[in-house]
């Protein structure tokens, strides 16, 4: 989908970020990936701390771009990584993939299974 049907769908919006939301995003990115590093975390919870800490830098991504995603939405860290994609460009394509099977998997770590990466 393109940023136009995007904003037209209300799944973004315009949004002029400051320097304190840039912060912010930063201490919650420190925060996860140095729970992340904690020893003894199963790795399902490293793998679900961390993944977390990719869709914050991605959302920052998308406020120094100016279309943060609402997280009230249904489905909003699909779209942020799909945001991600369109406002990174093609070069970060790959690894919006590889990201987005990440959130496939963190579901399942969240929601229904325990022991999903080992």
């Amino acid at each position: 989908m393109s940023l136009t049907a995007l904003l037209a769908s209300k799944c973004i919006e315009r949004h002029l970020t400051s320097s304190n939301e840039l912060a912010g995003l930063r201490k919650l990115i420190a925060r996860d990936l140095g729970d992340a590093a904690v020893p003894g975390l199963s790795a399902d919870r490293t793998f679900a701390t961390a993944y977390n800490a990719v869709l914050q830098l991605s959302k920052m991504a998308l406020v120094c771009a100016g279309y943060p995603v609402s997280a009230t939405l249904p489905g909003h860290h699909q779209t942020t990584f799909e945001v991600a994609g369109l406002v990174l460009g093609a070069a970060a394509r790959q690894l919006n993939d590889y990201f987005e099977t990440c959130r496939r998997k963190r579901n399942v770590i969240d929601y229904d299974s325990a022991d999903v990466t080992c």
